[in-house]
Parts: structure tokens; C-alpha cells; sequence
């Protein structure tokens, strides 16, 4: 059942939402969140997924191409404050500077577009994976075409998303349920937010790079094809906090525990490869139409 919305113009470049005057119901008791991440796909479906990758990849029309991406911020709230999920703009800004910032070696420019500001308590609290409320509030809000980065930041206090950090859709599945393409992230991981140590902004950084056609880097474990980036050290799991010299998969060298797309502290995460940038824009020309 979708919740009750009036529409109401907050500033030009705003949109606010406003439903009836509930309270973010605080004796639910505490969410632990942890690093995770709801975007995972099987060795089967990665198979199939690359191999017809392989038969559609798009080639560069310049070896030095730079794209912008427009992003559009989605927040969705309890109330409006900052415990309930009204993100300010401030933080915001500072994710966008800190997306920019680690993007830097993939020819990538992230340009905020547009804030919409909704206030559901319904979907604060029970927005997550393959959900009604994800499914409803995607097909109201999302905007633009394969090629703009739809962020929805919600408070994952319940059900299917119950402690999560975020999430994301792959290049590969836009045509298939276009309204679905984008990220969902818990409010707090923005820059200045209260969840330490997730509070840097790495968590969309993160989801992002699945949106941009990342796999995590613990892909398969030791075996197989891994997170099919040639230059990404084997890792036989997800690294947690900041484990120095941490090495899972013989031969393979150190595991890449500083890499936006494992498990880490977001002060632990510092870089993508040359190799997962070369995906990126591959990832980008082939599934979203963007000529870089």
C-alpha cells in the first residue's frame, strides 16, 4: 500500500513531500548496521552476464573521454530530522565532493541535479531489497535515463533491509526494469553522519561502483573469475575494519582491503584499480549509453 503524500515545492530545486504527522516510532529498540551490502549475484548469473558482456562490449571512441553524471538524491524520512533520515543538504554536497574525489582516476564527474525530500515513515523504516515500498517509492520518484544515478537514502530499520548499509542495481539489468536502476543507502553513511565508522561517504561510493558494473573484490572467493578485473588481488572474503597484510588466497598477493569495493572501514578504503576504471567506462559505453 503506497503511504500518503501531499506535494509541496520547498525551493526551486527542491521537491518535499509531506505525509500525515507520524513520529519515527523510537521504541522499536536499536539496529545494529554493519558493513553490508544486499547487492550480490550468483557464480551462475556473473557467468552468463559476462559472456554476453563480451559479445556486446562497446569500444572507446577516445582513449581520454570524460562523462558527468547526474545524480538525483532521493531523501526519505521519518520526520524531518536528522535522526529520523532528513539528510541535510550540507551532507549531501560533501558526498557528491567525496564521490568526485574517488572517481578521480575513471574519467567520471558526478553533478547533483536534484533533491527531492519525502517524508514516510512506512518507507524510512521498511524500504529494502524486492519490497513493495522499494518498488513503490522507485517508480514514483526515479529520474532520468540509464545514465542518471537515482539515491535513495532510507533508514533500513526493518524487514528484508534491517541493518544494511545499501544497495544497487547493475548496468546490465536497466532495460530490463528500468524502474528499479539506482542505489538505496542508509542515511547515516553520508559525510558527517552519526554511523562510525561508515560515516565518510564510502557506502555510496561504494554501491556506486555496482551501478557503475563493479563486482565486490571477494567475488568467488579464490577460484574462478573472480570480480573479472585482471589487477584486483584474489580474496577468499570480505575484509572487515582495517586487517593490515591480510592475504586469504595463495599466490594471489595482499588482499585488496583498501579498495572501495570490499568490506572495510570507509578510512580504510582508498582507491579503485586502473583495472576496475577500465570496467567502469566499458561498463558505462555498453549498458547506459555514456561516451566515455
Amino acid at each position: 500500500m503506497l503511504p500518503s503524500l501531499s506535494f509541496g515545492i520547498l525551493t526551486l530545486a527542491a521537491l518535499s513531500l509531506a505525509a500525515p504527522a507520524n513520529l519515527w516510532r523510537r521504541d522499536d529498540g536499536p539496529v545494529v548496521y554493519h558493513r553490508g551490502c544486499a547487492t550480490k549475484i550468483t557464480s551462475e548469473r556473473m557467468a552468463k552476464l559476462e559472456k554476453k558482456f563480451a559479445s556486446q562490449r562497446v569500444p572507446p571512441s577516445s582513449e581520454n573521454a570524460t562523462a558527468d553524471i547526474n545524480v538525483y538524491f532521493h531523501v526519505v524520512a521519518a520526520n524531518k530530522t536528522v535522526e529520523g533520515g532528513w539528510v541535510p543538504d550540507e551532507q549531501i554536497e560533501a558526498q557528491v565532493a567525496t564521490m568526485n574525489r574517488d572517481y578521480n582516476n575513471t574519467g567520471l564527474s558526478f553533478k547533483h541535479v536534484n533533491t527531492s525530500r519525502i517524508i514516510s515513515e512506512e518507507w524510512f523504516l521498511k524500504v529494502g531489497p524486492d519490497t513493495p515500498e522499494e518498488k513503490s517509492m522507485k517508480t514514483l520518484f526515479r529520474r532520468g535515463d540509464a545514465s542518471a544515478l537515482n539515491v535513495y537514502t532510507v533508514g533500513f530499520r526493518e524487514g528484508e533491509g534491517k541493518g544494511l548499509l545499501g544497495y544497487a542495481t547493475f548496468p546490465a539489468d536497466y532495460n530490463s526494469d528500468p524502474h528499479n536502476d539506482g542505489v538505496v543507502l542508509l542515511a547515516y553513511t553520508l559525510p558527517g553522519g552519526s554511523l562510525q565508522p561508515y560515516n565518510e561517504g564510502r557506502t555510496l561510493v561504494h554501491e556506486a561502483g555496482h551501478w557503475t558494473g563493479l563486482y565486490h573484490t571477494f567475488q568467488g572467493g579464490c577460484t574462478g573469475m573472480g570480480d573479472a578485473v585482471d589487477d584486483t588481488p584474489p580474496e577468499e572474503s570480505a575484509a572487515y575494519g582495517c586487517p593490515a597484510k591480510r592475504d586469504t588466497c595463495p599466490g594471489g598477493g595482499e588482499d585488496p582491503i583498501h579498495n572501495f569495493m570490499d568490506y572495510t572501514d570507509d578510512s580504510c578504503m582508498t582507491g579503485f584499480t586502473d583495472g576496475q576504471a577500465s570496467r567502469i567506462k566499458a561498463q558505462l559505453r555498453t549498458y547506459r549509453g555514456v561516451d566515455i
